[in-house]
Formats: structure tokens, C-alpha cells, sequence
């Protein structure tokens, strides 16, 4: 690679001579664990970027697609393309393919990298996406006229790289708002590299230094904090990163025992559930003084006592759950829960709380002074600037890290990104006097599901609105009020059936037509974004002067505020 090409993702590729023989991905398969070393990854990302510049053909500037779960491959297939000057256009793959063609149809793809579990949406999309061209495939063992596999190119590692500006767009995140006007965010490599920097400030108070460390990887890799902090930064740090297939918690634990895991980034919920599982399978099978020695320790001792190896100590029969090497995880992409907080700092793991969005690449604060105070974000990085508006208590942030802007949509990043560069997060905040933030709302009609899952009210709505029985639709999130989700948000989709229904039909005739409907149609939308209670009135709903739905005058009338 050329040395002149310094931008994050090709810094971080040059670590395969640094750390050539450590493990850098891994995942376990059915015949045992497979395993990329940093020089493995490097050549393997070599071969692929040189097929797509000189057999393939592809420009500067054209896009790639990857669709696939989180492996090894994927990370290779990330510096294959920043080597060949394609844009990375990482998807989500649980989407429908309604959804992925409107992402398609915007990023114009003419290469999509699949892994074998997604080659028929592959084969669907390029007959339908006229700018798809070539499907080549991440896994070995795969075999099939036409289609070749990544690893069954010629073994040649080098060509000519592409050399890009720190301006010029990495990747296209799609984050919401995949039916009708797809909302791809565009984060430059300038975008990138401001990230590792000031990520490398912040860890280097959490993470041990010049040592090699294992880390869990359960977030999706179509994730920006994935993306920037568990895949880009600590590949820079030259840890070893490892993929899950299963999210069950008894799996998880297995995994981190058997590679001695020590560290993860992760959505509060699924810290949630681990927690959960601790209590059924060790708390609450402990004789009745086991209880009551745990709850001494729990209450009285550790409550007085910082981060250490008493900590470890107290509890050592639940970090032998963990494989005894775990001491910390960051949580972002929702509001982490205060009991769940206090508990793994109570028993010696540490949980720090980071706050950002895809739109700051992502992360923009992450609080490692005052963990324990659990309702702070924690201070802004230093290259950061921040503020409230006085008049709607939003945050604004600026600094090097605010994306390029909404790709295709100009008017829409003028909405969220000042003239002077301050971005609109949506958020409503206070800052503290010691300068901690302190997020208290949101301004946007974003719905944040429990396991940090965003859904736009607008995007369901599109869809429901194709209905032929419906003249009004209305989609937000409600707060969930019992259960293992308590304080989180579910979707609600509030409908009016068409008058010429109740001409002919009675109420629970068009009940039972409507409901079947909008079942049919929501087959278009992933299973997360699908209201999860559906009220049908016949009363219209309110409106403002401007024939604008009054979200919060209907959350208001069903109760759900």
C-alpha cells in the first residue's frame, strides 16, 4: 500500500505488519473456530481490492454494497474497498428487499459483496437494481457457476490503491427512512480518522495499554458504532476481535469463557438480559445464606469499594461466568437502564456510557470520570464543541466528526447542519456545571426500541398509507410500563379506516379487514419496525393549520403519554 495514502482505513490495514501474527477476527463455526491474523486480513483485503481494480474494473467513486452478518470476511471486504476507491455501503441484513432496493436505488451500487446466507437477495436485487453488475461471495466453501467467492481469486496483493482526501465520502450508513426517500448518511474518511483519534484519548482511560486484549463483537457491522469503535478502533489497538451467530445469553457466556473475553461493546439491552440471566442461573439458586451473604456483599461491601480485584474477588463465582478475564463493556444507542448499570459496576465490571449518532460518526461524548453517576453521557471529546439552544434545550454539537450530509438530499442536511457547521442532534439535553451532558429528551419523532433499534414513525406510515382502507395514519412510540422492558418503547400505530367501509360493513368486520391489511403490508418492513399495537378509530385525527397529523394530540387522546 502506498505510504502516502493516510486515511484511517488504510492506517488501519497497515497493521497487518505490525501484528501480523495475532488473531484479528474470528468466529466460531460448526467445524471449530476460524480465525483471520491482522496479516491474513491484510492480504486477503489485498487480492480482493486488486480483482475489483483491474478484473472488475471498478472506478473511483462507485459504490459497494455488502450484505451479510458480522464474520471475519466482512472487515476484509471494508479495506478491499477503501483500497479500490469505492464507496462502502454497509446494509442491514435483516431488511426486506422492498427496503433494500430503495437503498440500492439511491446508492446506486455496481458491486455488492454477500455472504452465502444472502445470495438469493443478491440474485433478486441485481435483477432489479440496474446498476448491479457483480455478486461475489464471502465464504470459502461456496461454489456455484458465474458467482465467484473471495478467496478463490487469484492470489495477487498488489496494483495501484486509490488515494482519496480526508473530504471525500467512505461509507453511506443507511439509518432509517428505507421506504420512499432513503436517509443514507455520509461519513468521510476525515469523518473516520477525527474518530480514532480522539477514541484513542478516551480509552486509553478504560483500556489496558500495549497489551493484547480479546473483544466480543454482538452489534451488527452495518452499525456506525460498530463500525468506528468495534471494528475500526480496536483493530488500531491491535486487539482480537470476535463474532457471535447466537445472541442467547448462555452462548455468549460460553464464548467469552472460551476466549477469555475482556471487553464489549454493546446496546443496553442486551446488558439487560445478561443481567437476567446471572440472577436465574447463579443469584437465585444460591442456599438461603448464599442470599444472604450476597446481598452483604452486594449492599454494604462493594457499595464502599472502587474498581479492583476485591470487587473480582466478592464475586468470583459470577465473573467465572465470564470466563474470569471480563472487566468492562461501553453501551450506546439507547439509555442505558440505572439498575442494570449499578449492578455490573457493583460486582467490579465496568460500564461506561457513550453517547452519539450516525450522523457524528458516531460517538460524541462517553462518560469514564463519573461512571457512577449513571444518568451522564459524560463530556463531550476535546475536539467537540457543544451547546443547548435556549429556547428548545436541543443539543448542538460541532467538531470534525459531524458527517459530509444526507446523501441525494441537500435540503434535508440543511435542516440538521448550520452554515457554521453545528449540527441539530434532536436531542434535549442540560449541561451540567462540570461539564457533563445530560440527555433528557428527544426532539425528533425517532422511536428508540429497547434494544437501541431506531424506527422513524414517518417510514411505517408510508407504508401503511398505500393501504385502500385507510384515510389517516398516525405511527410514534409509546413507553412500555411493566415487564423486562420497562421504560423502553414499543411502536404504535394509531388508523382510520375510509367512510364508504362503515357504508357497508360492521365494526368488526372492518376490524378484522383492516388488521389483515396492514399485516400483508408490513411484510415490507423489517420485523422491528412493525407496530407491535394497532388502534383503529373512526374518529379523524387532530391537525394543525397546515393539515400536519398532531403526533402528541393523538398520543395524548389513547393515553400513551
Amino acid at each position: 500500500m502506498e505510504s502516502r495514502n493516510k486515511h484511517l482505513l488504510s492506517i488501519l490495514a497497515n497493521k497487518s505488519s505490525e501484528y501480523e501474527g495475532r488473531v484479528a477476527l474470528g468466529i466460531r463455526s460448526k467445524y471449530g473456530w476460524r480465525e483471520l491474523t491482522y496479516k491474513g486480513l491484510g492480504l486477503l483485503s489485498r487480492k480482493l481490492a486488486r480483482y475489483l481494480i483491474e478484473e472488475i474494473g471498478v472506478v473511483k467513486g462507485e459504490r459497494l454494497a455488502i450484505l451479510s452478518e458480522s464474520k471475519p470476511e466482512y472487515g476484509a471486504c471494508v479495506f478491499a474497498s477503501v483500497l479500490a476507491g469505492t464507496i462502502t455501503v454497509p446494509l442491514d441484513n435483516k431488511l426486506t428487499i422492498y427496503e433494500l432496493k430503495s437503498i440500492l436505488l439511491d446508492s446506486e451500487p455496481s458491486v455488492i459483496l454477500v455472504s452465502q446466507s444472502y445470495l438469493d437477495k443478491a440474485y433478486q436485487l441485481r435483477d432489479e437494481i440496474p446498476s448491479l453488475k457483480t455478486i461475489l461471495v464471502m465464504d470459502d466453501t461456496f461454489q456455484a457457476d458465474g458467482i465467484k467467492n473471495i478467496y478463490e481469486l487469484p492470489d495477487i496483493y498488489d496494483a495501484k490503491w486509490r488515494v482519496r482526501s480526508g473530504k471525500a465520502t467512505a461509507l453511506i450508513i443507511y439509518t432509517s427512512g428505507t421506504t420512499g426517500a432513503p436517509k443514507g448518511v455520509e461519513i468521510t474518511f476525515g469523518n473516520m480518522t477525527s474518530q480514532l483519534i480522539i477514541t484513542k484519548d478516551a480509552f486509553d482511560k478504560i483500556l489496558p495499554d500495549n497489551r493484547r486484549v480479546s473483544i466480543l463483537s454482538i452489534l451488527p457491522m452495518n452499525h456506525m458504532f460498530e463500525m468506528t469503535v468495534g471494528f475500526s478502533s480496536f483493530l488500531n489497538f491491535g486487539y482480537s476481535i470476535y463474532y457471535t451467530k447466537s445472541l442467547k445469553p448462555k452462548d455468549i457466556l460460553k464464548m467469552m469463557r472460551d476466549k477469555e473475553i475482556e471487553f464489549m461493546i454493546i446496546v443496553p439491552a442486551f446488558l439487560k438480559l445478561l443481567k437476567t440471566t446471572l440472577e436465574a442461573e447463579c443469584i437465585n439458586k444460591y442456599t438461603p445464606l448464599g442470599k444472604w451473604w450476597f446481598n452483604i456483599k452486594y449492599h454494604y461491601i462493594a457499595k464502599m469499594l472502587g474498581f479492583g480485584r476485591i470487587k473480582k474477588f466478592l464475586f468470583r463465582d459470577l465473573h467465572r461466568q465470564f470466563g474470569g478475564k471480563f472487566w468492562g463493556c461501553l453501551s450506546g444507542g439507547a439509555p442505558m437502564d440505572v439498575n442494570v448499570a449499578i449492578f455490573f459496576n457493583r460486582i467490579g465490571i465496568k460500564v461506561c456510557q457513550g453517547y452519539g449518532l450516525t450522523e457524528t460518526s458516531p460517538v460524541v461524548a462517553l462518560n469514564t470520570d463519573k461512571i457512577n453517576d449513571y444518568a451522564s453521557i459524560g463530556k463531550p471529546y476535546k475536539s467537540w464543541k457543544y451547546k443547548t439552544d435556549p429556547l428548545t434545550g436541543e443539543l448542538l454539537v460541532k467538531g470534525p466528526s459531524v458527517m459530509k450530509g444526507y446523501h441525494n438530499q441537500p435540503e434535508l442536511t440543511a435542516s440538521v447542519i448550520e452554515p457554521d457547521g453545528w449540527f441539530h442532534t434532536g436531542d434535549v439535553a442540560k449541561i451540567g456545571d462540570d461539564g457533563h451532558i445530560y440527555i433528557t429528551g428527544r426532539i425528533k419523532n425517532m422511536i428508540v426500541l429497547s434494544g437501541g433499534k431506531k424506527v422513524l414513525p414517518e417510514e411505517v406510515e408510508s407504508v401503511l398509507e398505500k393501504s385502500e382502507y385507510l384515510a389517516e395514519v398516525c405511527v410514534f412510540g409509546a413507553s412500555r410500563t411493566f415487564g423486562a422492558k420497562d421504560g423502553t418503547e414499543e411502536v404504535v400505530a394509531v388508523v382510520v379506516p375510509k367512510d364508504f367501509l362503515y357504508e357497508s360493513k360492521t365494526d368488526a368486520e372492518i376490524d378484522t379487514l383492516v388488521r389483515a391489511d396492514i399485516k400483508e403490508l408490513l411484510q415490507r418492513l423489517t420485523p422491528y419496525k412493525r407496530p407491535t399495537n394497532i388502534i383503529i378509530r373512526r374518529e379523524t385525527l387532530p391537525r394543525t393549520t397546515t393539515n400536519k397529523v398532531k403526533r402528541k394530540d393523538v398520543k395524548a387522546q389513547i393515553g400513551a403519554v
